[in-house]
């Protein structure tokens, strides 16, 4: 009896809450929806807030509650699962709609900040990445004291530690394809943009053995050339890391490098005798 009773109580609940709604949804006050829309809001129903507040909209764009709509509305999609994009649109419109907002540097914040909960794994296209970096960035440049700042900037450093990883992975599969030109190319530009990366006398090591097997592979009026490529890259490696995991490895690079030296110039001798 008990638990028919506290059916027919939840029931009972469920059905005026949903005639709120409805009621709310029909109604033609605009001023109705919005103090309905805030009280969902509150009660972290954004499905129904943002239904409301999507209805008012265009009614208070010239009104004092057109901020508090657009602001909320934005934080309606931001508290939707994987609805990150159109929140960081709407707070993105909030800020230029209302730059002067005491609201409006929260709202630029966020704008990036949901941006960078929408990046995807580091395995996967970084575009969104790269673009949450530039957001935030924007926001640092322009509010460098916010309160905001300190996240900001570990937002930033997460990023970059993310998109390194994306080119450590690309640099190495060009090489494990044994696409050896792509390869050398990938380590150099890894080098230009992560001198400082945990990753970087692993990819040092790696542009010898890519440049190495470009040489063994390339026709034979390039194959010195890259040789010497291959030296060159090796010198360097030694001077910096004498002391490297990949000595050993780099070193018998090394001396197969000069063999193969040693057998094109003994062919550019015989050559030049005939």
């Amino acid at each position: 009896m008990r638990k028919i009773v506290g059916l027919i109580i939840i029931i009972g609940v469920f059905s005026t809450a949903c005639s709120e709604f409805r009621k709310a949804q029909k109604s033609a006050d605009w001023r109705l929806k919005y103090e309905v829309a805030l009280e969902y809001y509150n009660q972290k129903d954004y499905y129904k807030a943002v239904a409301l507040f999507e209805e008012i909209l265009p009614f208070v764009k010239t009104e004092k509650e057109g901020e508090t709509v657009l602001f909320y509305y934005a934080y309606c999609y931001y508290h939707y699962k994987n609805q990150y994009l159109l929140a960081s649109h709407y707070f993105t419109n909030f800020y230029q709609t209302y730059n002067r907002s005491e609201l409006a540097q929260e709202a630029y914040y966020m704008a990036a900040y949901c941006l960078y909960l929408d990046a995807p794994l580091y395995n996967l296209d970084q575009s969104s990445s790269k673009e949450a970096i530039s957001s935030m960035q924007n926001f640092l440049n322009r509010y460098p004291t916010s309160e905001y700042a300190e996240k900001a900037t570990e937002v930033i450093d997460e990023l970059q530690v993310k998109l390194e990883l994306k080119a450590y992975e690309n640099s190495k599969q060009y090489f494990k394809l044994s696409k050896f030109k792509s390869a050398v190319i990938a380590f150099q530009n890894f080098e230009k943009e992560y001198p400082d990366s945990d990753y970087i006398e692993e990819i040092r090591y790696l542009k010898i053995d890519s440049q190495f097997n470009l040489a063994k592979l390339s026709i034979y009026t390039k194959q010195k050339e890259r040789y010497m490529g291959a030296i060159e890259f090796y010198e360097k490696f030694i001077d910096r890391y004498p002391k490297s995991q990949y000595l050993r490895d780099a070193e018998s690079i090394f001396e197969e490098t000069q063999s193969e030296l040693r057998k094109l110039a003994k062919l550019e001798k015989n050559y030049s005798n005939l």
